[in-house]
């Protein structure tokens, strides 16, 4: 497999893929709509929630977490996960910016 040559590509793509790539996995999907959908911080009940091993939750919130789009509070023993509303606006900027300058065109592809 070969290397990503980043470099060459603009800051500008070079976010962008970025932001898909942490959003291209399936459990991180069902993570942040689960905080989407509870409308509050949430914590180890995603165990439970998505059936997957605690290990495999803590990676991709930390995953996200590193990302920007959550970000953790701590809370007695307990870790409390919320989405970061200025940087979820940030990516949705992004995205819909990226799909917006594409007009849609009657073409024979």
């Amino acid at each position: 497999m070969g290397l990503t040559k980043s470099e060459i590509f603009s800051e500008k793509q070079n976010k962008l893929a970025g932001i898909f790539k942490v959003l291209g996995h399936p459990a991180r999907i069902a993570i942040l709509q689960q905080i989407i959908e509870r409308k509050q911080c949430i914590n180890a009940g995603l165990v439970a929630d998505l059936g997957l091993a605690q290990a495999t939750i803590s990676q991709h919130l930390q995953e996200l977490k590193k990302s920007g789009i959550i970000k953790g509070n701590i809370s007695g023993n307990s870790m409390f996960y919320c989405i970061d509303n200025e940087v979820w606006n940030e990516v949705k900027s992004e995205i819909a910016s990226f799909f917006d300058a594409y007009e849609s065109q009657n073409s024979s592809c």
